[in-house]
């Protein structure tokens, strides 16, 4: 009982908390994932992709390509000193990055148009990540053994022999990982010159740097981070489902015809239950390299590397199914293929019963997809991605390889010599845009009774000059420009500077003013 002086205490009925209001942690811990190797017409698939891939990446910077005395040799090569861009017969210079910019919308559209019709393809094939991955695992397996041996290895507690097995793995991934940092600068500087360099210690600073920042990220990326690189990092995952329909290829679990599963088929049926083909063995999930479980359904993890269906195919084969449990499917597919196994019903039939009634049940469920690969969606990015490819690639055999840029004095805008001629100054840039020398005819373009000459050349003043131009260089002249007194108009003139390969077929003009006082002639 209270007394008069104590507050009366309010009592409020308190609800039972429930975890699903509970906050959950931000990160969650990694799980590790031990794929099992595959092994399959996809498995083979993807080693022919990585090692076409890693042979690019890795030889690109050792190929040769004479393009003459004067210029590079190497194939492929980003020349940030000499601020140029080869690539074979190709030479890109600053001004021309609109073809790198062309290059990277191609490359845009052409994801939009292998995401649309394939759907992750480029993640489960060819992304740097998927294939860098492959490659630490190939080496993971053949130091600690495969699926099995490797969970063992992990729980085992640390021995000699565990740390000997884990040295020598990580030894082969930092040697991948440098190896790969070392073939990245090779694309900046002569790739021949730059190894001995390296040995020998006299390699610019940058570069080291380099190998070092490119070795910690690929070994940590590719052994360490692996999947959650794709299912954290990289913004695809999130952005690729905008581009899916209802008639993009994707992995599929048919779970029409796999549901119900059961590990115990023949007791089962004994018993006058109903089972799909799948048999619960788990081997889908065992070689997953996102460690997923396909068959619940479409998952932001999932790269669709399709070594599930080689897994699920080879389970197939062995226990007399069909193959196809596990498979590239439409939306579209999968919805017609379900209503074709149930016979329109709403609960599905055991799918060996429709294979036994009707042997065409391979043929009922035919896939449509490479009928519904084309269509207006597909034909609109693969036109759009054409047409900038043509575009550029038409650019690039017409455009011309001299150019000319002219600067008109600001002060003073024109001189008042003792004769009553008006003269003007110029700087000419004269650009030669090819691993050669040549000699450009620099001429005016009307301004009549006007006459020029150049700073540094001893001929005389006249209307046109032979100026030789070395390869690949920019030629900057000192240009003064000067008028009669009976031709002088007041204010300003329009004229030309004219440019000419008097070795070619090129030229170029630039338009320019010559100005006068407002009270002349």
């Amino acid at each position: 009982m209270l007394d008069q002086g104590e507050p009366e205490v309010q009592k409020f009925d308190v609800e039972p908390v429930n975890a699903a209001h509970v906050r959950q942690p931000l990160y969650a811990a990694r799980q590790k994932v031990f794929p099992k190797r595959a092994s399959g017409s996809f498995r083979r698939f993807k080693w022919i992709v990585m090692a076409i891939t890693l042979g690019i990446y890795y030889l690109t910077p050792w190929l040769r390509w004479d393009r003459g005395p004067f210029a590079p040799s190497q194939a492929v090569l980003i020349d940030l000193q000499h601020r140029r861009f080869y690539f074979l017969f190709v030479e890109i210079w600053p001004q021309e990055f609109i073809y790198v910019a062309g290059l990277l919308v191609m490359a845009g559209v052409g994801l939009f148009l292998i995401t649309s019709t394939v759907g992750r393809a480029w993640c489960g094939y060819t992304c740097p990540q998927t294939v860098w991955v492959d490659l630490f695992l190939v080496v993971e397996r053949a130091v600690e053994g495969d699926r099995n041996a490797r969970i063992k290895l992990d729980q085992a507690p640390w021995s000699g022999r565990k740390l000997m097995l884990r040295t020598v793995k990580h030894g082969l991934w930092l040697l991948i990982a440098a190896a790969t940092g070392g073939a990245w600068i090779f694309y900046f500087a002569d790739a021949p010159t730059l190894l001995r360099q390296l040995f020998s210690g006299n390699a610019p600073a940058v570069a080291y740097i380099t190998i070092g920042v490119l070795t910690a990220t690929t070994y940590t990326f590719g052994g360490m981070m692996r999947e959650q690189v794709c299912t954290y990092m990289c913004p695809w995952p999130r952005i690729q489902a905008a581009m899916l329909d209802e008639n993009s290829l994707t992995v599929t679990y048919n779970d029409w015809r796999g549901e119900p599963r059961s590990r115990h088929a023949k007791k089962a049926i004994a018993a006058g239950q109903k089972v799909g083909d799948c048999v619960d063995c788990n081997a889908c999930v065992a070689v997953c390299p996102m460690g997923i479980d396909i068959r619940d359904g479409q998952q932001l993890e999932c790269i669709t590397c399709a070594l599930c269906i080689d897994a699920c195919d080879a389970v197939m084969d062995k226990t007399g199914r069909e193959r196809g449990l596990i498979s590239y499917a439409t939306l579209s597919d999968y919805n017609t293929n379900m209503a074709i196994a149930t016979g329109g019903g709403a609960h599905p039939v055991d799918p060996g019963l429709v294979r036994r009634a009707d042997g065409s049940f391979s043929d009922r469920l035919a896939h449509f997809h490479l009928r519904k690969i084309f269509r207006p969606r597909t034909f609109i990015y693969f036109g759009a991605w054409s047409l900038v490819g043509l575009v550029m690639l038409y650019s690039l055999l017409t455009r011309e390889r001299l150019e000319i840029n002219v600067l008109h004095d600001r002060n003073p805008q024109y001189v008042l010599l003792s004769d009553g001629s008006i003269r003007n100054g110029y700087t000419v840039k004269l650009l030669n845009m090819l691993p050669e020398q040549r000699t450009f005819k620099l001429a005016l373009g009307g301004l009549d009774g006007a006459s020029m000459t150049i700073v540094g050349y001893d001929s005389e003043e006249g209307r046109s000059f032979a100026v030789p131009v070395e390869p690949d260089r920019l030629l900057t002249l000192k240009v003064y420009v000067k008028q009669d007194v009976a031709d002088v108009k007041p204010g300003s003139t329009d004229f030309r500077f004219e440019v000419h390969d008097m070795g070619g077929s090129e030229s170029g003009a630039y338009r320019a003013t010559f100005n006068a006082p407002e009270g002349s002639k």
